[in-house]
């Protein structure tokens, strides 16, 4: 199938049928010549990241909507336009191959259409664009009931976070202490050329100058490096497992910090990784497999873990929740359009389901780490003040000076050192 085709049928069906870009992206590439396959994740992860500008650009030049079987027809016309706007593509190749992709669609009679639209956004841009961009929403692409969200939470720093959302990502990879130090994993990649720079808290991440396919990286099929956001990383930093504990990874999948646990306290007595997910736990054994680590990996539901767990208490629990992912955006744009209001209030309340009842598998003095990849304060701050409140046995653990009772926890927004935007709040059980 030929690139732009394959694109407009991927943005069919995250923006109509709600599917994951991550699911979808993986099964095209293979129906594409692998010359093209950078180009089709540039085409989809660019549309997708801004899609509402795109979309009302498309807007003011269609005569009616394309909607039902004409669906894949507007989400190939937003291919097109942001190849116009966005890409270093000669124009007249976008509109060529654009235009010839109506008939993979099966959508023969849209070729002048498109290509009209398309030449009328080469010839009227910055007069389309002009009418879009006084809408901040609009400007910025990202869902209104988002920006309003963002807004309320940070009033001075929203506009910052919608614009860190919509950059490319940098690659993070974690150096495997147990291999290497960060400085001669440094100098492994320099010999390289690759350049690299240190992360200034997380104590194994070092950001690459670009991005490289992970078999280019020095002993990466030895496990000697992964590919994990410094934000990420924190983590088993912030855990802290000692000598001889037995710890709980919940929600583990697909087992990037199972790995890093590991890597950093190879004298565990256990680590437990549990995910609901049978399909992604299959990543938490490639992982564990490629570094040659070991871990007891179970499916099963992290708010019911007397369904799968009858051994003794854990020293430490990570529980990295289920969340809203806003603070990946940069990294999946399609969360942007998939994630709705109403889903916020739903996690949350799934969240104080899992911490309340992994909070009985914790022993006495023992310490549970919180973790989630949301920016919003309904899965973050809010949720560990009302557990706090709830939960007479459990401490506050502050993990920098901003970190206080009245607005608990460490949070990271996207692009602030170029990491992912992440939180963390530290809990103790009294003995």
């Amino acid at each position: 199938m030929k690139t732009r085709a394959a694109a407009a049928n991927i943005l069919h069906q995250v923006l109509n049928q709600g599917q994951s870009l991550s699911t979808l992206l993986p099964r095209y590439q293979q129906q594409v010549a692998a010359k093209d396959r950078a180009l089709l994740q540039e085409l989809c992860f660019g549309t997708l990241r801004w899609c509402s500008r795109l979309d009302a650009i498309a807007k003011q030049l269609l005569e009616k909507p394309l909607k039902g079987k004409y669906q894949p027809v507007h989400a190939l016309l937003l291919v097109g336009i942001y190849q116009l706007l966005y890409t270093r593509i000669p124009a007249h190749a976008a509109l060529a191959e654009t235009v010839n992709a109506c008939k993979l669609l099966k959508a023969e009679p849209f070729k002048g259409m498109v290509n009209g639209v398309l030449r009328n956004v080469q010839r009227r841009q910055e007069e389309l664009t002009a009418k879009v961009d006084t809408l901040p929403q609009l400007r910025l692409a990202h869902p209104n009931w988002l920006v309003k969200r963002l807004q309320q939470a940070y009033p001075e720093q929203w506009q910052d976070i919608l614009e860190a959302n919509n950059q490319h990502p940098p690659m993070w990879i974690r150096v495997n202490q147990g291999h290497h130090s960060r400085e001669q994993y440094q100098t492994l990649l320099q010999q390289n050329g690759q350049e690299a720079e240190p992360d200034t808290l997380a104590e194994s991440a070092l950001r690459l100058a670009r991005p490289v396919d992970v078999t280019t990286l020095p002993g990466f099929e030895q496990g000697h490096s992964s590919v994990q956001d410094a934000a990420a990383q924190l983590a088993a930093q912030l855990l802290e497992a000692a000598p001889g504990d037995t710890i709980l990874d919940a929600c583990a999948a697909p087992g990037g910090k199972t790995a890093h646990i590991l890597e950093r306290q190879p004298a565990l007595a256990q680590l437990v990784a549990v995910d609901m997910d049978g399909e992604r736990l299959q990543r938490v054994h490639q992982n564990l497999e490629r570094i040659g680590l070991q871990a007891t990996v179970i499916q099963g539901d992290a708010a019911r873990p007397a369904d799968w767990w009858q051994g003794a208490a854990f020293d430490r629990i990570l529980l990295d929740a289920p969340c809203s992912a806003t603070g990946v955006i940069r990294r999946h744009p399609d969360i942007k359009w998939l994630r709705r209001p109403e889903d916020i209030a739903q996690l949350a309340a799934l969240q104080a389901q899992i911490l309340d009842a992994l909070w009985q598998q914790l022993k006495p003095g023992g310490t549970l780490l919180y973790a989630t990849c949301s920016i919003l304060p309904d899965e973050n701050s809010a949720q560990i003040k009302a557990f706090l409140s709830r939960t007479p046995d459990a401490r506050h653990q502050p993990l920098h000076p901003g970190d206080t009772l009245e607005q608990p926890g460490w949070q990271f927004l996207p692009g602030s050192e170029q990491r992912d935007g992440f939180y963390y709040a530290k809990l103790s059980k009294q003995p």
